[in-house]
C-alpha cells in the first residue's frame, strides 16, 4: 500500500469532444502526507489551466482496503478449491502388509533385491521331484490363490510344480510405486532364483498378467523353457498396431472403458479420481460392470463361492493394485511386443497365445494381428470363448498340456 500512496501516478483523461490520447495528460501525484491533491490539465490549444481536486484520504484508503480485502478473499477461495481438487486426485497411501496399521501376513513371502516382499503359493507336485517348474502370473482382480492352471489335477499327473505369486501391490506383496514391465519380469526371475527353480522355467500369464510374460520374453528370455499368454490384455498404443485397426477396436469397447483407457494413457495422475468419482462411469472392470459372456458369469459365480477374491487382492488398497495395472498396461511401454524376436529360435521351447473369439474385454482382432506379426507364436483361438474361457476344465488342461508338450 505504501508504494501505491507514495509514487506519482499518471492518468489520461479524454474530454467528450476530443479523441486523441496525447491531447490531455492528467498527472495525479498521490502522496501519503499531503492533503491537497492537484491535477494539471494541458489542453491541446496551448492554453494553461490548473484545476485543483480535493480528494478525501479516507475515501481513498477505504477503496484501496476494500480492493485488497476482495483480492485476499478471492485468492483464499481459489487456494481452497485447488486444495480440495488436489486432495481428490491424490490416492490414499497403501496399507502395507506387516507394517503398523496394515493387514497381517498370512502366507509365504520372499525378500526381493530392493527390499520389497513378494508373497507366493505353491501348487502341483513337490518342487524337489518335479519334472516341470512353472511360474503363474494372475490378472486384475485376482491373486496368487487363483492359479486356475493348477486346479484340475493334471499338474500332479504331469509332474509339474507351479508357483503363483501376488503381483506387487496385490494381496500380501509390497506395492512398488516404480513398477514397470521390466521390474515385474525381474521380480519373477528373483522369485525363481530364491525358490531354486533352476536355470530355466516356464511362465504363464493370464489377462493383465500377460504384460509380465511379454516382459519376460523381452528381458529374461534366456531363463525361459516356454511361455504362454492367455487372453493377454493389449495396449492400444503399441506402435505396431495399424492406426485404423486399433481405432476401430477401441471404438467398439464400452464407452466408459474408452474414456478410462485414455485417462490411464494420457493422464495417469487423474486415474484414481476418475475411477472413484460418481459423476462419470469409470473402468468397467473396477466398477464390476465388465462385458462378459454367460459362461464368464458362471465362472465368476463359482470362483466367488468361497468369498470375493477382490477383498484379498485389494487389502493394501485399490491404487497400487488395480489402478497401477492400468497405468502400466495402457501407459507408454519400454518396448513394442511386436518387435520381439523368437526367444527359442533353434532351441527347445515355444510361445503360445490363447484367446476367446467372444472376449468382451480384449479384442480378438488385435490378438490375431499380433499372431500375424509374430509367426513364431503358436496362436490358439477358442470359438465363442469369453475372457474367462480358460476356467473350463478341458481348456485349462489343453493349455497346460500344450505348453509342456
Amino acid at each position: 500500500m505504501t508504494n501505491l500512496l507514495s509514487s506519482p501516478t499518471t492518468f489520461f483523461i479524454l474530454p467528450p469532444h476530443h479523441h486523441h490520447l496525447n491531447n490531455f495528460q492528467f498527472q495525479f501525484s498521490l502522496l501519503r502526507h499531503r492533503p491537497d491533491r492537484r491535477c494539471h490539465v494541458a489542453p491541446s490549444n496551448g492554453q494553461h489551466c490548473t484545476n485543483t481536486l480535493q480528494l478525501s484520504c479516507g475515501l481513498l484508503h477505504s477503496c484501496v482496503q476494500t480492493a485488497m480485502f476482495e483480492e485476499v478473499i478471492g485468492v483464499s477461495l481459489l487456494c481452497c478449491v485447488a486444495w480440495l481438487v488436489c486432495r481428490s486426485f491424490r490416492p490414499p497411501p497403501p496399507k502395507i502388509c506387516g507394517e503398523p496399521g496394515g493387514p497381517p501376513i498370512t502366507g509365504l513371502r520372499i525378500k526381493l533385491r530392493d527390499g520389497r516382499y513378494l508373497s507366493y503359493k505353491e501348487h502341483g507336485v513337490a518342487k524337489e521331484t518335479a519334472k516341470y517348474k512353472m511360474v503363474f502370473v494372475h490378472g486384475t482382480s485376482t491373486n496368487k490363490h487363483d492359479a486356475w492352471i493348477a486346479t484340475s489335477g493334471l499338474a500332479q499327473e504331469l509332474g509339474a510344480y507351479i508357483v503363483s505369486f501376488d503381483r506387487p501391490g496385490y494381496g500380501e506383496s509390497t506395492p512398488n510405486p516404480n513398477r514397470t514391465i521390466k521390474s515385474t519380469a525381474l521380480d519373477i526371475e528373483d522369485l525363481a532364483d530364491q525358490l531354486v527353480l533352476g536355470p530355466k522355467f516356464y511362465v504363464v500369464g493370464y489377462s493383465m498378467g500377460g504384460q509380465s510374460v511379454w516382459g519376460c520374453l523381452k528381458y529374461i528370455p534366456h531363463r525361459l523353457a516356454g511361455a504362454t499368454l492367455v487372453a493377454p490384455v493389449i495396449n492400444y498404443w503399441w506402435p505396431g498396431f495399424p492406426k485404423k485397426l486399433k481405432a476401430k477396436e477401441l471404438s467398439e469397447q464400452l464407452r466408459q472403458d474408452q474414456f478410462a483407457l485414455r485417462v490411464a494413457h494420457y493422464a495417469p495422475w487423474l486415474l484414481y479420481w476418475w475411477n472413484t468419482q460418481n459423476w462419470f462411469s469409470g473402468s468397467s472392470v473396477i466398477r464390476g460392470k465388465a462385458r462378459m459372456t454367460p459362461q464368464d458369469i458362471e465362472f465368476i459365480i463359482k470362483s466367488h463361492a468361497n468369498g470375493n477374491p477382490k477383498e484379498y487382492s485389494t487389502k493394501q488398497g485399490m491404487y497400487e493394485s488395480y489402478m497401477r495395472d492400468m497405468m502400466i498396461g495402457f501407459g507408454k511401454w519400454e518396448f513394442d511386443p511386436m518387435d520381439l524376436k523368437d526367444p527359442f529360435a533353434g532351441q527347445e521351447g515355444a510361445v503360445h497365445l490363447w484367446h476367446g473369439s467372444s472376449d468382451g474385454l480384449v479384442p480378438v482382432a488385435l490378438q490375431r494381428y499380433i499372431a500375424e506379426r509374430l509367426p513364431w507364436i503358436h496362436y490358439h483361438e477358442i470359438p465363442k470363448g469369453g475372457h474367462l474361457f480358460c476356467y473350463a476344465d478341458d481348456v485349462k488342461d489343453d493349455i497346460l498340456r500344450t505348453l509342456l508338450a
